[in-house]
C-alpha cells in the first residue's frame, strides 16, 4: 500500500491547514486508512453496532487529528447568558 500524500490530504480533508496536512501525512497512513478514519468521524455509531472495533494504530491516530478540524458543538470559550442579579 502506498502511503498517503499532500494531495491525497487535500482532496480527501476539506479545510485541512498545512499544519493537519503534516500531521496526517505524519501518521505514515494509507488513503485506505484515511478513508476509514473518516467513516469513523461520520458513522461511529454504525459501525460499532456492525461489530467493527474501535478504531485503533493509524486510524486512531487520524481520527484525532479529524476530530480537531470539526468545529465545536459546545465552545467552552464563549460567555453564556448574562445572569442579573436585583435585590
Amino acid at each position: 500500500m502506498n502511503r498517503i500524500t499532500r494531495d491525497d490530504v487535500i482532496k480527501a480533508v476539506s479545510g485541512a491547514d498545512e499544519v493537519t496536512i503534516a500531521q496526517i501525512i505524519g501518521t505514515g497512513a494509507t488513503v485506505d486508512e484515511l478513508a476509514e478514519a473518516q467513516a469513523w468521524m461520520a458513522n461511529d455509531e454504525p459501525m460499532l453496532n456492525a461489530g467493527r472495533p474501535l478504531a485503533t494504530g493509524r486510524v486512531r491516530e487520524l481520527v484525532d487529528i479529524l476530530t480537531e478540524l470539526e468545529p465545536e458543538d459546545d465552545d467552552p470559550g464563549e460567555p453564556g447568558p448574562a445572569v442579573s442579579s436585583t435585590e
